[in-house]
């Protein structure tokens, strides 16, 4: 096995497998790779070591001559999505190289990073869980915030503070997910869990690392 690095994928949905004991486990199934190396920086060029892999076949119509030109360096076809990844060797890697779901192993752990599902505009309740007003008669502070802050001093309302806006549709990383099977046949990586994204959302799947 390579060492340790990201692949990308899309998201087709969650099922469920049965393990030897019987017991049900809720996975949801990506579509992972395969990718494509489309750049390598080594401490001489660029300072520190990393690998880039891109993602999702699309037509030329669709990139900027500079991202056409950045993939032919490579000899990759038209890909809609780039990650790098950190790595202290890169020598095992070459530009145009495959990657694909072999990085993986039942039974590790990875990061796996999204967009959570928009929700639009949502309220207090639905956003942060507030709790409701009373629903009695009379009442009119059925779904209201109540006090936001003091008046005179600070005179202001402090950032941050939580209120009603715009929900979900924002980057969302799920860590230390369990791979349950690797599908090498057909690109297929089953994690035990749910994760970040409607079906079909691009993903961005790493192994667990000690995050600084």
């Amino acid at each position: 096995m390579l060492v340790s690095i990201g692949i990308l994928g899309t998201k087709l949905g969650m099922t469920q497998i049965f393990d030897d004991e019987g017991r049900s486990v809720p996975v949801t199934v990506v579509q992972a790779g395969p990718c494509t190396v489309t750049q390598i920086k080594t401490e001489q060029t660029d300072g520190y070591s990393s690998v880039q892999i891109g993602y999702g076949a699309v037509a030329e119509k669709a990139l900027t001559k500079p991202e056409l030109g950045h993939l032919r360096k490579a000899e990759a076809s038209p890909l809609r999505h780039l990650r790098e990844y950190r790595l202290p060797d890169v020598s095992t890697y070459e530009l145009g190289q495959a990657v694909t779901v072999d990085v993986f192993e039942p039974g590790q752990l990875v990061d796996v990073v999204g967009r959570s599902i928009g929700r639009g505009f949502a309220g207090y309740q639905k956003r942060h869980n507030f709790r409701r007003g009373p629903m009695s008669h009379g009442s009119k502070n059925h779904r209201l915030p109540g006090s936001t802050g003091a008046g005179t001093t600070p005179g202001r309302i402090y950032p941050g503070k939580r209120m009603a806006g715009q929900m979900g549709d924002t980057r969302v990383t799920i860590r230390k997910l369990k791979v349950v099977q690797v599908d090498a046949e057909r690109n297929l990586l089953l994690v035990k869990g749910s994760v970040p994204g409607k079906p079909g959302a691009f993903l961005d799947i790493r192994p667990t690392k000690v995050w600084n």
